[in-house]
């Protein structure tokens, strides 16, 4: 049976008194049971959500990535333990290199390193009362991407499904029941979820919009494996318990008054300060890792397998003798760790960069293909954001009315009128496409000449009065009132929802059925509202026959686009693109998953003539897939080339006419590099997407289109071996793209084998003659 051996009793060892005899289990047969240290149970948690991740999830983390951050951690933890003299234990540096692994995301490996760096340094350097302040993945990522700004966190990785948030939480309690740290977590989801309910009670919001935001696989995560590490959380339950509110609370102000993306990591850097003064205010006892010790004898130290107490416990260094005595086995451990580790993952760090496609450009998937699409830009950089909104509307000018939520007061400035061309190019470019390739003579060397078939968009040709008097009744006020090209422009504020849908149904708006809690919502979040009517007289003046789209220019922290009110009167699911035009790289959605679109698969010849019947049929298939519950992601390119092009890119003055405000006009086509585009592509309804969708920019600036390759087969007489061998591959190629079409689409395979004339003998016979069979050796 297990004995457990406890001992307080102390030997002078050198200059110092140290404990004779710690705690440890020991089985039946003597050996020390090394899995009462919870942390072998962090690990294989974190590990098999780091597989899930990749596997599942498509996590865009390379094995290259993970490497370097482990490499990092492993090598920093054994630099400063030779500094501090603290003994090399690979256990902390892994779970750290494996957390930022889940978290941190770069385009360089370089600041991937830096920032496992930072993490473990930060356990040794900064220090009180020999214990470390802040969480080493925590600080890590901060600090690195405060310094950088190419490191970040992509929260909506994981996506809201309440699977995974409860798969999440079921693996975690295993980790905090070992650490005796589930209080902390308890308490913190109890706090956060509170202020999430209390939000939406105040607003009049439904219950699916804090749902959705608690059925978070990064909540998750956080709250089982970052705030409950217990080495930097208080020392005492209501310590932990107080602790877990203030970060609930810090959270609650990044998301909800900073309106900042990842408010859990900010928070939790900017409340471990106060974990030493609510450790003065709550003494308890220090937890400590459970470790290996044996009994010290006088004078003569047996067996050690931890110096961490020296550390964390008051009691200094061992004299030199001791420590040398020692040293050699942990050397040992260290250089066999190293081994396996450089082993197994050195081969993988390599850096790849973006590849280019070569191929004939031969068709494009617009947004033309989707009913009831609508078409959105978005020129992001700090806080000034440009949103262009393309009008889809249809039927009599007089009856169109625009009613837009908007982030703070605009002036008359700040409101444009564009030009729908730029636009339309702006779709073409970003298309998804359709480029095919040509197999080459086997029997012969043929160097192929790239080519591009490019297309630009043709450039388009270039009332009811408002009631002043009823808006003072209803406690609505008129903030501004403008005419913009052929458009009425209001900028309207109000005391209540109601008084605001009375006005806009007594003014001639079309408000749907349930739009007074979401105007609510909106309003007690100081949100102010577009409204636009087209002015007939100024319409007829100017000429134009469409109506053009409208832009509006602003500063906010807000990086968000307000969907819920569209969705009230809509009678299905709805179609919306976004294009979003930012310096740095990507934009990808933070309350709901980003995920990229299959591409790069050889298709059947005949998809050719059913391009459009392909992409639309391909693009249900994935929302399905993802529960329509993710944002699809279309391109992400330099706006200063592409390959192949669907459409030439923007120049500078038509970026410059869709918002980009930090290009010079006029400036030629070098210095659109600064300008990246990202096409989002969102199916959404009010069951699916309860939230508005909010964004956050990172430094990913990896190319991505959705392509899809028509490869025509060679066709000529088998005068070579080589041509033989080629033509008898076919068959199985062209069953494998028959197989690969069926799986995107959902076509029925038996259709497709008909459209590819699968099955019938083939046209030329390779088949060795009589004579070649009867000599062949």
């Amino acid at each position: 049976m297990d004995t457990p051996l406890l001992s307080t009793n102390t030997h002078r060892l050198g200059s110092h008194r140290v404990p004779a005899v710690y705690q440890v289990t020991t089985t039946s047969s003597g050996q020390v049971n090394r899995f009462r240290d919870p942390r072998y149970y962090q690990i294989g948690v974190l590990g098999t959500l780091l597989g899930y991740g990749i596997f599942a999830l498509d996590f865009r983390v390379s094995l290259a990535e993970i490497s370097v951050l482990i490499l990092a951690a492993m090598t920093t933890q054994m630099i400063c333990g030779r500094v501090f003299s603290v003994p090399f234990d690979p256990k902390s540096p892994l779970i750290s290199a494996l957390s930022l692994s889940l978290l941190a995301r770069s385009g360089s490996l370089g600041l991937l390193s830096l920032t496992a760096v930072a993490a473990i340094s930060s356990k040794f350097l900064i220090r009180r009362r020999g214990k470390h302040i802040f969480n080493p993945t925590n600080f890590g990522l901060v600090a690195v991407s405060l310094a950088s700004g190419r490191v970040w966190i992509s929260p909506g990785q994981w996506g809201s499904g309440a699977v995974l948030a409860f798969l999440v939480a079921c693996l975690g309690m295993v980790v905090v029941h070992r650490s005796a740290r589930s209080d902390v977590t308890w308490a913190f989801l109890a706090s956060y979820g509170a202020i999430l309910f209390g939000r939406a009670a105040w607003l009049g919001d439904p219950w699916a919009i804090p749902l959705h935001n608690l059925n978070s696989g990064a909540l998750m995560i956080f709250a089982f494996f970052m705030i409950s590490d217990p080495k930097t959380t208080p020392d005492t339950r209501l310590g932990r318990m107080s602790y877990a509110a203030l970060v609930a609370v810090g959270a609650g102000l990044v998301h909800f008054v900073l309106f900042q993306p990842n408010g859990f990591i900010w928070s939790l850097i900017c409340c471990a300060p106060f974990v030493p003064f609510i450790d003065r205010l709550c003494p308890g006892a220090r937890y400590r890792w459970p470790e290996r010790r044996t009994a010290l004898s006088p004078g003569k130290l047996t067996s050690v397998h931890s110096l961490q107490p020296t550390l964390t416990g008051g009691t200094r260094m061992l004299n030199s003798e001791s420590r040398l005595s020692h040293q050699e086995p942990h050397r040992r451990h260290l250089r066999r760790t190293l081994f396996v580790t450089l082993l197994l993952f050195g081969p993988l760090i390599t850096v790849s960069g973006a590849q280019a496609f070569c191929g004939f450009y031969v068709s494009k998937a617009d947004t033309k293909l989707f009913n009831r699409a609508s078409q959105v830009v978005l020129v992001r950089d700090d806080d000034k954001t440009v949103l262009t909104m393309a009008n889809d509307f249809r039927g009599d000018p007089d009856e169109f009315a625009i009613v837009i939520p908007v982030p703070t007061f605009i002036e008359r400035g700040q409101i444009h009128v564009a030009n729908q061309a730029l636009i339309d190019h702006l779709d073409t470019y970003t298309s998804p496409r359709l480029v095919e390739y040509f197999d080459p003579d086997p029997c012969r060397r043929v160097e192929e000449m790239d080519r591009m078939l490019k297309s630009s968009a043709a450039e388009l040709p270039a009332s009811k009065r408002f009631r002043d008097d009823l808006g003072a009744s209803l406690g609505v006020t008129i903030e501004a009132k403008y005419t913009v090209g052929e458009y009425d422009i209001l900028i309207l504020s109000a005391e209540e929802s109601h008084g605001l849908e009375t006005w806009l149904r007594r003014s001639g708006y079309q408000i749907p059925k349930g739009a007074s809690a979401v105007l609510g919502s909106y309003l007690k979040q100081g949100m102010h509202f577009f409204v636009a009517k087209v002015n007939l007289k100024e319409r007829s003046r100017l000429g134009f026959t469409n109506l053009r789209p409208l832009q509006v220019a602003y500063e906010s922290p807000k990086f968000m686009l307000p969907i819920r009110l569209g969705m009230l009167n809509a009678d299905g699911v709805q179609d919306i693109f976004i294009y979003t035009l930012t310096r740095k790289g990507r934009v990808e959605t933070t309350n709901y998953r980003t995920v990229e679109l299959p591409t790069g698969m050889e298709i059947p010849i005949f998809v050719r003539e059913e391009f459009g019947d392909f992409y639309r049929d391909l693009f249900s298939t994935q929302v399905r897939k993802q529960g329509m519950r993710s944002v699809f992601l279309e391109y992400a390119w330099d706006m200063n080339w592409c390959d192949p092009c669907a459409a030439d890119p923007l120049s500078s003055d038509e970026l410059k006419g869709l918002g980009v405000f930090w290009l010079d006009r006029g400036s030629g086509r070098g210095q659109s590099r600064e300008a990246f585009v990202t096409r989002l592509h969102v199916r959404y309804d009010q069951e699916h997407f309860p939230d508005d969708l909010r964004f956050q920019q990172t430094a990913d600036r990896t190319n991505f289109q959705g392509r899809y390759v028509l490869r025509h087969a060679w066709q000529g007489d088998p005068i070579c071996q080589g041509a033989k061998d080629y033509l008898s591959t076919l068959p199985a190629r062209f069953e494998k793209e028959a197989q690969i079409l069926a799986g995107l689409t959902g076509w029925k395979i038996a259709r497709i084998r008909d459209r590819m004339n699968l099955g019938r003998p083939p046209a030329t016979d390779t088949s060795d003659s009589w004579w070649q069979r009867l000599w062949k050796g």
